[in-house]
């Protein structure tokens, strides 16, 4: 394990223990899925993710955007901001959808797991 995680250290120096830089958190790969089929405005990413507050979202879309991710277009009329994925944030999907088929495909195990430990260590 400790050779994977210096290896993605080393292509990826955002990766931190002090999660200074996040690039895989649950807001950012929401925010990602969400960009998927199309731009959006600011407000309708909000309206479907539920439960983000508008500083969560705002600082994450200044993380993806900081990352290179994701890209921010001030639209002049009427005045709004349209977020994107960029070619970067696109490299990101086919990984993202594999993890979502795996936490659907492995969720009964995770239960089991999670059902086993709080067993053993209730008391």
């Amino acid at each position: 394990m400790g050779d994977i995680v210096t290896r993605l250290r080393t292509v990826m120096p955002g990766i931190r223990s002090n999660g200074r830089s996040k690039i895989a958190d649950k807001w950012s790969m929401m925010v990602l899925a969400v960009l998927d089929d199309r731009p959006h405005r600011f407000n309708a990413i909000m309206r479907r993710l539920e439960g983000v507050t508008q500083k969560a979202l705002t600082q994450c879309l200044r993380r993806l955007e900081r990352n290179g991710l994701v890209s921010r277009h001030v639209i002049a009329s009427p005045l709004a901001v349209r977020y994107e994925i960029t070619a970067l944030g696109r490299t990101l999907q086919e990984p993202l959808r594999q993890l979502h088929a795996w936490t659907l495909d492995m969720l009964p195990l995770v239960e089991t797991a999670r059902s086993d430990f709080d067993q053993r260590n209730s008391s």
